[in-house]
């Protein structure tokens, strides 16, 4: 029996806002740009992430095909301040192994507060992509990898090949994530769901000494996939897993080196794209999916950014400030109103406790939750100060 990998990566780093006092509301209207050594200052972080981790594998993502997502907020952070980062992206895409997955530009959940602002940041993105790169997406996968059927009836719509999702054991019961499925009420699109077991494995367990299967080995990982279930192994992981989240000093890079050639010395072992994947059997099954998944916390919910009152008290005020802000017609305004509605704003409030309140803290720049939520508020006064004063110009 043939087994295929397909190693889909996330590549994203949000604008991250400054620490933004109420008496910069009204006065000042730089949320982004931060002192140099601030734990907000983009450029800075976007370095030092690409001398850890995106360059060092991308030297590596060579030799094997791949598909992987690129936020436009990443794209724009590279052209600001690190342009070679951007032609390291490039030359992988020119190899024709790599495969660009289409997604929100802003790495939004606009598909769950403005279907037409989720549609046209989707645009953007793909136009983007087209500029950069050259290619047009065939596959999709929503912010988090928040799915429902009807984001799989979207988009077969629109014309997706595929469409990515976790695979959470309340999903698929007795099923596989190793398989193609077919969304619920859709007729093209295929469903590819992340092995997270075999994927956590990576992002999460691997330089963890108290685990059982520590260290993981080439050989005892491809082992574990030999005797999976199923044709396709899915891994969906952060591109950061390499790098940033596991240090080069834990072997992450000797590991993503070695399995490759280990892996394709079977003859019946190959590398597929996404839509490579989706295109290659019939579907296994038609996949109902209710309610909404995510790959985020133990909830697999949209608990990481709508789990408080602060969260979702963000959320609703963004987003009920849309049609006020296409109003004004001013490209800044609504340039950082869109950068405003990326996931991660919400996710530095969550207040969860334990591994997943944790792996909120590693990621936030911010001393606690309320001071990420007291700069966001801060800011939203400042942009409905921005919005009010252009309606009097125009009046």
């Amino acid at each position: 029996m043939s087994k295929s990998i397909q190693l889909y990566l996330h590549v994203h780093q949000p604008w991250r806002i400054r620490e933004y006092t109420a008496f910069d509301s009204g006065a000042n209207h730089n949320y982004f740009t931060s002192a140099p050594r601030a734990s907000t200052n983009n450029a800075s972080i976007l370095r030092k992430v690409a001398n850890k981790s995106y360059l060092p594998t991308n030297a590596i993502l060579k030799e094997f095909k791949l598909s992987m997502s690129i936020t436009g907020t990443f794209i724009e952070q590279c052209e600001q301040y690190m342009p070679e980062l951007l032609d390291s992206f490039r030359e992988l895409v020119k190899t024709g192994k790599v495969e660009i997955v289409g997604e929100t530009y802003y790495h939004s959940l606009a598909f769950f507060y403005n279907r037409a602002e989720f549609d046209r940041q989707v645009a953007l993105h793909a136009k983007k992509i087209q500029e950069v790169f050259g290619v047009t997406p065939t596959a999709f996968r929503n912010t988090e990898l928040a799915y429902n059927n009807d984001l799989g009836k979207w988009a077969d719509i629109h014309g997706y090949h595929a469409i990515l999702a976790e695979g959470w054991d309340k999903v698929l019961g007795w099923r596989s994530p190793n398989y193609v499925y077919k969304p619920t009420n859709t007729s093209k699109t295929r469903l590819l769901l992340k092995n997270y077991k075999l994927s956590d494995d990576l992002a999460f367990r691997f330089s963890n000494h108290d685990w059982s299967e520590w260290p993981l080995t080439v050989p005892k990982y491809i082992n574990w996939l030999n005797h999976d279930q199923g044709d396709l192994i899915n891994l969906f992981i952060d591109y950061e897993t390499f790098g940033e989240h596991q240090w080069a000093d834990t072997g992450i890079f000797d590991f993503l080196r070695d399995l490759p050639k280990e892996w394709l010395k079977q003859k019946n072992h190959t590398f597929m794209t996404i839509t490579e994947a989706a295109e290659s059997a019939e579907p296994k099954d038609s996949l109902d999916v209710p309610y909404t998944t995510t790959w985020a916390d133990s909830e697999r919910d949209l608990s990481a950014w709508l789990g408080n009152r602060m969260q979702q008290e963000a959320e609703h005020y963004i987003y009920s400030l849309a049609p006020a802000v296409m109003a004004t017609n001013d490209i800044n305004i609504i340039g950082d109103w869109r950068r405003l509605t990326t996931s991660d704003h919400p996710y530095y409030m969550s207040t969860k406790y334990w591994n997943d309140g944790d792996v909120h803290a590693y990621f936030s720049p911010y001393k606690s939750p309320y001071d990420a939520f007291l700069y966001y508020m801060n800011v939203l006064r400042d942009l409905r100060y921005r919005i009010i004063e252009n309606r009097q110009q125009r009046s």
